[in-house]
């Protein structure tokens, strides 16, 4: 599989970095694809890029593939294989691994929610409101930084591959440029903010990316459940975890 950059925008995304993070995060955590090589010699194809293992199966989109049916039973667990997947990158040892040069680490939060609304300020337009009220609540509510893990930063059923012979085992986690050292909870929250229900409103399942509708799928609680199950933290309040992954997804 070739992965290619098109801009060189200052902000643009950085194939050397995704690929160094990757060819450290296999040896620790096997869900990422194995990476081949890296060229910055542009003459090539006129940018930088790279190859990575090509991995067979499927992704799941707003709804799993024509010809893939699950039953309660199976979706439930594809939707706990996916959430131990994710505990299962947090709980790796990073200063082990030798990925302390990953990112920053501390000072996550305040980092999040200050970038994210500066981010908001510069892209709102007149249309949109202007969540003055939001951004100073998740200003003045920031908790502490529960750790320092290594964190995807889009984690979501999208990003997954799936076994073509077992659509509930996740052989392959995918979109990894924008990994980093950061909060845990932080993360959950991102991730959460993609687990639209089956009852929820119209106008959230018109945002549905993953198919966390379909019946015997974990609801949002019991994502939080089963993840603090596997990586020992607790959550005595979701709250802020929550609103911040939606004011992400919304910016």
């Amino acid at each position: 599989v070739l992965w290619i950059s098109h801009t060189k925008a200052k902000s643009a995304h950085d194939m050397g970095r995704e690929y160094k993070v990757m060819s450290k995060l296999k040896p620790v955590y096997p869900y990422v694809p194995e990476m081949v090589d890296f060229c910055t010699d542009e003459s090539v194809l006129g940018c930088e890029f790279y190859i990575m293992e090509r991995l067979v199966g499927i992704i799941p989109r707003a709804d799993m593939p024509k010809g893939v049916n699950l039953s309660p039973e199976q979706a439930r667990q594809l939707s706990i294989n996916v959430i131990d997947r994710f505990a299962e990158l947090h709980n790796v040892d990073y200063k082990a691994a030798n990925l302390e040069d990953l990112g920053k680490g501390d000072g996550y939060v305040k980092r999040q929610i200050e970038g994210w609304s500066k981010r908001y300020g510069n892209a709102k337009t007149d249309d949109v409101p202007d969540y003055e009220k939001i951004m100073g609540w998740l200003h003045d509510n920031m908790p502490e930084q529960v750790k320092v893990v290594i964190i995807h930063n889009d984690y979501r059923m999208d990003n997954v591959v799936l076994s073509a012979q077992d659509p509930t085992e996740v052989i392959g986690v995918l979109d990894w440029e924008m990994a980093t050292l950061g909060d845990p909870l932080m993360d959950l929250g991102n991730s959460r903010a993609y687990w639209v229900e089956a009852n929820d409103p119209p106008e959230h399942q018109f945002l549905r990316r993953q198919p966390t509708h379909l019946p015997g799928m974990l609801t949002r609680d019991e994502v939080i459940q089963r993840y603090c199950e596997k990586t020992g933290l607790n959550v005595d309040n979701f709250l802020f975890y929550h609103v911040y992954g939606i004011f992400r997804l919304g910016v």
